[in-house]
């Protein structure tokens, strides 16, 4: 006996299913296409037995600006110790070191202190902590009124001819 490939795929999927023929309200199943092969689902992963995990909030930007220090994110005193060594080893090292910042790093964070005559200074320390290790930082660098003064005076005037564009056509 042949029946008709719509009628066997229908079984074949109701197979699948659990079903059989003498189901007495068959299941909606979709046809499959004409030379496709039924895959079964892989079957559900096994649960973890570990205790679930509380989700932990993020910390707000104004919150990362204050200057109260962040309780432990994963690193420990001593892992502190070391990164804020080696700020301060780099900051020995640099021309920013003559600002007299202060650094200190707790919980992973490092967090500066200071005022500085030069705008870009306040840039460099973040990124010395950064390449330092420190996983975030809270730069509270005050630039003096006469720097800023300064920066914007600069950006009225418009570009140096050492930073003038390779493109545009030299004056003569």
């Amino acid at each position: 006996m042949t029946r008709s490939m719509p009628v066997a795929l229908f079984l074949f999927s109701a197979a699948l299913l659990g079903q059989n023929e003498t189901d007495s309200a068959p299941r909606k199943v979709r046809p499959l296409p004409a030379g496709a092969v039924p895959v079964k689902p892989p079957p559900p992963a096994p649960t973890p037995a570990a205790a679930p995990r509380k989700p932990v909030a993020a910390p707000s930007r104004a919150a990362a600006k204050s200057a109260a220090p962040v309780p432990s994110q994963g690193t420990s005193a001593a892992e502190d110790r070391v990164i804020e060594s080696k700020i301060k080893a780099k900051l020995a090292k640099s021309k920013i070191g003559l600002d007299g910042f202060t650094v200190r790093v707790q919980g992973g964070v490092a967090f500066w202190d200071g005022q500085t005559g030069v705008v870009q200074h306040k840039g460099a320390a973040t990124r010395m902590a950064h390449t330092a290790g420190a996983r975030q930082v809270v730069n509270n660098i005050r630039i003096s009124d006469a720097a800023k003064q300064q920066a914007m005076a600069n950006l009225a005037q418009g570009r140096r001819r050492d930073q003038a564009k390779r493109s545009e056509p030299r004056s003569q």
